[in-house]
């Protein structure tokens, strides 16, 4: 076993690519384009957590949010317009400079730090809710990270997840389709063998004494060019977990 999830090849790919991040059409475009309904499962399910109204202008008022592997701050942003305390981390330098600069460039106070999930733990940060959005099919040990991440959510916090699946859909899909045909990433983003079935994610959830709530599927239309959500897990996925106060 490692002794860190950091995968310094996956960092130093990411890196090159870190000028794009705010750009909608390079080539972080898909990211811009699934954003918005990962944010609406995302705020939805807090709103169940914190017992607040998803529709208020301000719902996570009060919630203490890490995103872990933040790349230029996509969610981050949002989460923080609608009232969260947010909080960045990333093992890419780079990534943590767009990152903060565009938030100072947008009004927005959010905390950014190079670090691991498992520095962090050993800072003896806590949250009320963590995030690992497409990063764990990039780390080096997915127990080494998801055991950081599990420690870093406080009792009665959640954490949210998203990847994907590891089947013969995805593979036709995410990675021949998305990165030799349609080009919407640069050839060699993923590894297929790295993607994560939906059992594995949660067991190793439960391992950490997480229960899961809810698993929601993502299907790009082409037609209309949107995504939705649905039960079909063979591509991508958003899984949802909640940390019992015992």
């Amino acid at each position: 076993m490692n002794d860190t999830s950091v995968a310094d090849e996956e960092v130093a790919r990411f890196a090159a690519l870190a000028d794009q991040w705010w750009d909608p059409g390079g080539d972080f475009a898909p990211l811009h384009k699934i954003n918005p309904i990962r944010l609406e499962f995302i705020r939805d399910h807090l709103c169940e957590l914190a017992g607040t109204d998803a529709e208020s202008p301000i719902p996570l008022k009060g919630l203490k949010i890490l995103d872990v592997g933040c790349g230029g701050g996509l969610l981050c942003e949002p989460l923080s317009r609608l009232g969260a305390s947010v909080t960045g981390i990333d093992a890419g330098e780079k990534n943590i400079l767009i990152a903060a600069n565009h938030a100072t460039r947008m009004g927005l106070d959010i905390k950014y730090h190079r670090m691991s999930p498992e520095e962090a733990v050993a800072d003896g940060q806590r949250y009320d809710v963590v995030l690992n959005m497409e990063v764990i099919e990039h780390v080096a040990d997915i127990n080494v990270f998801m055991e950081a991440c599990g420690a870093l959510v406080q009792p009665g916090g959640g954490m949210v997840g998203a990847t994907l699946n590891r089947t013969l859909k995805s593979l036709v899909f995410a990675k021949i389709g998305a990165e030799y045909i349609l080009r919407w990433l640069p050839p060699g983003t993923h590894d297929w063998r790295a993607f994560v079935k939906p059992s594995e994610f949660s067991a190793v959830l439960r391992q950490q004494g997480f229960v899961v709530k809810d698993l929601k599927g993502l299907t790009y239309n082409l037609i209309f060019d949107e995504w939705t959500l649905d039960r079909d897990l063979a591509v991508n996925y958003l899984i949802y977990a909640v940390k019992p106060r015992n």
